[in-house]
């Protein structure tokens, strides 16, 4: 009787795996997220519909899968991207760029985690911490660097643990920089800066500039 080594089945399962979300990836690039299809997936990677299921439960496990790998893989590249010895304003560029490049490198991922949500989909709460992992780089440089002295007052409309060490003065700013990152790089991305925005590279890093000012980052530390 030939006995396969733990190691090897295991390794086996981690390659099937992967070539599911390989191709779950290919096929929400080509045809975009409420289309993407398990049955189609096992297809194309040579398996019968039955068998995938030993790898993937639903259609809406796959697509949380891919959601947390876009998430993790977003909030890897910002966090790389982050020099704490810089000065904070140039930290802050830094990691706007990065996820702005990280966008135009995986569009249909980046549509997934930040566009339309996918009809019938309803993300766990497991998708939450890789979800924060950008937000949470750029409230560290607010926290180590924000100066709340010149801060316009916001009402008080956030949960209280929401960005936990950063001063309530700057905490309602740092979520709407936050913001306007995603909806900057989401309008170029998409299109909605045809004919209006003419010089791409620069406007971002105006509003990057713009954000830093409102979260207090001092011009030069």
């Amino acid at each position: 009787m030939l006995v396969v080594p733990p190691g090897t089945r295991a390794r086996a399962r981690a390659e099937t795996s992967r070539a599911i979300l390989d191709e779950a990836r290919r096929q929400l690039a080509e045809h975009g997220a409420a289309a993407l299809s398990l049955r189609s997936v096992a297809r194309e990677v040579g398996m019968v519909s039955s068998a995938v299921y030993r790898y993937v439960a639903s259609r809406d496990e796959l697509l949380t899968r891919l959601i947390v790998e876009a998430y993790d893989a977003v909030g890897e590249r910002a966090e790389a991207a982050r020099d704490p010895e810089a000065p904070a304003r140039e930290q802050w560029r830094a990691v706007w760029r990065a996820v702005r490049a990280w966008a135009h490198e995986h569009p249909a991922e980046y549509a997934l985690i930040y566009g339309s949500p996918v009809p019938g989909y309803a993300a766990p709460v497991e998708t939450i911490p890789a979800a924060g992992r950008v937000g949470v780089v750029l409230a560290a440089i607010v926290v180590e660097h924000g100066d709340p002295s010149g801060v316009a007052p916001w009402p008080e409309v956030l949960r209280a643990d929401v960005l936990p060490g950063l001063p309530p003065a700057l905490s309602v700013p740092a979520v709407v920089a936050w913001t306007q990152l995603y909806g900057t790089v989401g309008f170029e991305l998409f299109g909605q800066y045809e004919n209006v925005v003419v010089d791409r590279d620069a406007y971002f890093d105006a509003v990057a500039a713009a954000a830093a000012t409102s979260v207090g980052l001092p011009e030069k530390i």
